[in-house]
């Protein structure tokens, strides 16, 4: 088993060079390698929530899907792009679409037609004291009843329509300030569009400087060779040869510990070949004696016949166990051992570390022509990145679309001024209008609550009181104003009305739902000779599937514009800028590093004695078969037990020659037990100690010793690819997907037209008709009410007395005493 260790110790340093290639990990390289591109930050908000009315916004879209139910008309609007519209022939599929909005439209003309012809002819009317105009009030049973009813009608019309004008007041202020927001939501986005064309600039630099950070970086590790290769591979040797130098060692103190054993081994079995003999041929005489002395008369008694039988058989329990004598002597093996004593193994693994502490310095030796090499690989690697670089056509696609911005801004600035005057002059329109009806909802509450608390219950139509009666004026004042004025509200209400409605559901709705990209991207749309017009003004191709939504879409989730525009159709990165290409030429160079390390464990001196060792015999030894013969127990029998048995046997025999002889061989038993066999019985154990202790010495280390093969050659190699692999990978991604990320694109399409033209024009505009409208149609019912209400509050020029029966008999017989015949 000693051998074992030998053969073991001996196929692990036999694997001591180290010039194989290891494994790569990357997961264990791109330490202190984080490339972050700088990132803009931009002032427009890429989402807007009217907080403030939002809900009321709301609320009139909901008006709208009743006006308006129908889906957006994609095919109508197609035709009307291409030129192919006529009226004449497709006006029934506007009538359809827009029946909604043309019957209100209608309704609305009918109201502004109507009502000055019905104002003039009710004031005519009333001029020739008829349509209650004369001053004459008869009163009637339900006369309080019909008084209170009109009033609390007129308050709740008053109510409603207040809620309308105050509604048009909040979309008009809202209209205003937010117009007056539009040149700041332009100077955003344009500042945003140039800190985009700024930002693209520097993070073309950027990608292009990290390459320089990475090859520094690469060439630091490539001059410190020594420590960061030479000083793992050092590391992993120390970790896997170190412990089986420790071994060796051991074995060179354990080989001189095996003559040791296999010497005192020898020894003993030479004294126990001869010690057992004697004892032997003292119990055959003792079996001899005992045989002869069975032979007595006494034995033929028929009382002592079963107890001398007994004794005869137990005569062969005297007979020898063991074979010593045929165990062979170990002399060619002390021999053997003895010659591999000869070499001093201990100092040979003393130079082994040794050979092991040089390792750094040996390999910055050994790699002296490799590394100019791998550095002329990376510089090439280098001067092929900017290349590709300036073929990128990122900046030159987004000058291209950022120029027209220079001409959209100044038409922009140019117009904004006018568009700030016009809306002044929209603000005091939509002002007036307010101030109109909320002046004639101050007539009505005033008429109101002058009636209300003017009114006496006793006072007749023709006594009724100043207060009163100037709740009636207010109210028949606030009449005549709502003649006057109500159709020029509900002509505007029309006009705000048509352009609203069409404005949300033909702009707004499908610029939000996508629907308008999609009409935007209907093939041959825009040019006859473009299917799609984006691939047609960028690329100048019909072939590529370039579409404005999709544009969109990329730009909303900040894509970059490589991503965004398809320009791998004019330059494909990923096809120039290959990582395997360029990983390839790397591993070239590095393939070419052969880091040899032989002979570093143990030299070729040491190896062959252990091999001397392992030749020796002393694994042919068959310690098992020592171990079984030197186990065993000289006799059969314990001697002592047996003797002791014996004389139970003589003391029951009659006195007599059988039973003096067996007395006496009872005590030659126990004097062969007690001076002969208990010594060789203690020298049996000892042997067997020894041979145990050498057992163990044979497995002091288990058959499977790790296997010395040193791989950091190739994980240095990897390591300094993998800085290159990770950066050629970043570098792709940085170009694919984030530099010039076009989300500012996509939000000053949103700011013109979802935040300017829907929530800052649209929907405040909606949210005016439809509070003035409501306000403006419910003057209608509100006028009647008025009129018969202030019938109960003015004072009368003559009136028709209520007169019940009671009444009527007192004026009788106050006729008659006055007038007596």
């Amino acid at each position: 088993m000693t051998l074992t260790l030998g053969v073991l110790l001996l196929l692990a340093l036999c694997q001591g060079t180290i010039s194989e290639e290891p494994s790569s990990s990357p997961n264990s390289t791109n330490d202190g390698l984080k490339f972050q591109l700088p990132t803009p930050t931009y002032e427009t908000k890429d989402d807007y929530i009217p907080r403030s009315i939002g809900n009321l916004f709301k609320m009139v879209r909901i008006f709208l899907y009743v006006v308006q139910p129908n889906f957006f008309p994609k095919d109508l609007v197609r035709e009307v792009l291409q030129k192919k519209f006529e009226l004449s022939m497709d006006y029934g599929k506007v009538i359809q679409y827009e029946i909604g909005v043309l019957f209100g439209v209608v309704l609305g003309l009918l109201f502004v037609i109507l009502m000055p012809l019905v104002g003039l002819c009710f004031g005519l009317c009333r001029c020739l004291n008829r349509c209650g105009g004369e001053m004459h009030q008869r009163q009637t049973e339900d006369g309080p009843f019909r008084r209170k009813y009109y009033a609390l009608a007129l308050l709740i019309l008053c109510v409603l329509m207040s809620i309308g004008i105050i509604y048009g007041f909040m979309a008009n202020h809202y209209l205003r300030t937010h117009i007056r927001k539009a040149r700041k939501l332009a100077d955003s986005n344009f500042r945003d569009l140039r800190t985009l064309q700024n930002v693209t600039v520097l993070q073309m630099h950027y990608v292009l400087d990290q390459y320089t950070t990475t090859k520094e970086k690469a060439i630091s590790d490539l001059d410190n060779i020594k420590t960061l290769l030479g000083g793992d591979i050092q590391e992993h040797v120390k970790l896997k040869t170190i412990p089986v130098l420790d071994d060796v060692e051991a074995m060179a103190e354990e080989i001189r510990d095996t003559k040791v054993l296999l010497v005192s081994v020898n020894r003993n079995l030479w004294e126990l070949k001869k010690s057992p003999e004697e004892i032997y041929r003292l119990l055959r005489e003792v079996k001899r004696d005992l045989e002869q002395s069975l032979k007595d008369p006494v034995c033929s008694e028929p009382t002592q016949r079963a107890r001398c039988n007994s004794i005869r058989m137990s005569l062969d329990q005297l007979d020898n166990n063991t074979y010593l004598g045929q165990l062979r002597l170990l002399d060619n093996e002390i021999n053997n051992v003895n010659g591999v004593l000869q070499t001093n193994l201990s100092s040979l693994v003393q130079m082994s570390y040794q050979s092991i502490n040089n390792i750094p310095e040996r390999l910055q030796k050994q790699t002296t022509e490799i590394i100019p090499a791998v550095k002329r690989t990376l510089n090439y690697i280098g001067l092929n990145i900017k290349m590709i670089a300036e073929k990128v056509p990122i900046q030159e696609k987004l000058s291209v679309f950022l120029d027209s911005i220079e001409d959209l801004e100044s038409n922009i600035y140019r117009e904004l001024p006018r568009v700030e005057k016009y809306e002044s002059y929209r603000w005091l329109s939509c002002l007036i209008i307010c101030c109109f009806l909320t002046l004639i909802m101050i007539f009505y509450y005033l008429g109101l609550l002058c009636g209300v608390f003017g009114y006496k219950q006793n006072a007749t139509p023709t006594t009724r009181g100043c207060v009163s009666n100037t709740g009636g004026t207010f109210l028949m004042v606030g009449v005549g104003v709502s003649f006057f004025f109500c159709w020029i509200s509900m002509l505007f209400v029309v006009l705000t009305f048509a352009i609203g409605v069409n404005m949300e559901k033909l702009v707004c709705e499908p610029y939000q739902n996508r629907k308008l990209f999609q009409i935007m991207d209907t093939p041959y749309l825009l040019n006859e000779n473009w299917k799609y017009y984006l691939s047609g003004k960028i690329f100048n191709n019909m072939d590529i599937n370039l579409t404005i939504e999709q544009v969109y879409r990329d730009c909303k989730d900040n894509k970059g514009i490589y991503t965004a525009l398809q320009l791998e159709n004019v330059y494909n990165v990923s096809e120039h800028l290959t990582v395997e290409e360029h990983i390839r030429h790397m591993n070239n160079e590095f393939k070419k590093m052969s880091v040899n390390l032989d002979d570093i464990v143990l030299k070729e001196e040491g190896k062959r004695n252990l091999l001397d060792f392992s030749d020796s015999g002393v694994e042919q030894i068959d310690y098992d078969t020592y171990l079984a013969e030197t186990g065993k127990s000289l006799t059969k029998v314990n001697l002592l037990t047996y003797a002791s048995g014996l004389k139970e046997h003589a003391n029951k025999l009659p006195p007599g020659v059988l039973k003096e002889s067996l007395t006496r061989n009872v005590i030659k038993i126990q004097d062969i037990h007690n001076i002969k066999f208990l010594p060789l019985e203690l020298q049996l154990v000892q042997v067997t100690n020894i041979l145990d202790a050498l057992d163990s010495s044979q497995k002091f280390i288990t058959n499977d010793l790790p296997s010395i093969i040193i791989e950091e050659s190739k994980e240095y190699a990897d390591i300094i690819v993998s800085y290159f692999e990770y950066y050629l990978n970043w570098a792709k991604s940085a170009v694919m997907e984030e530099i010039a990320a076009c989300k500012p694109v996509a939000t000053a399409f949103d700011s013109a037209f979802d935040v300017f033209l829907c929530n800052y024009i649209t929907k405040p505009m909606n949210l005016f008709w439809f509070g003035i409208g409501k306000a403006t149609i419910l003057l209608l019912p509100a006028i009647i009410i008025a009129v018969k209400l202030a019938k109960y509050y003015r004072r009368m020029d003559s009136e028709d007395v209520y007169e019940d029966d009671e009444n009527i008999a007192m004026k009788k017989m106050y006729r008659s005493a006055s007038n007596p015949l």
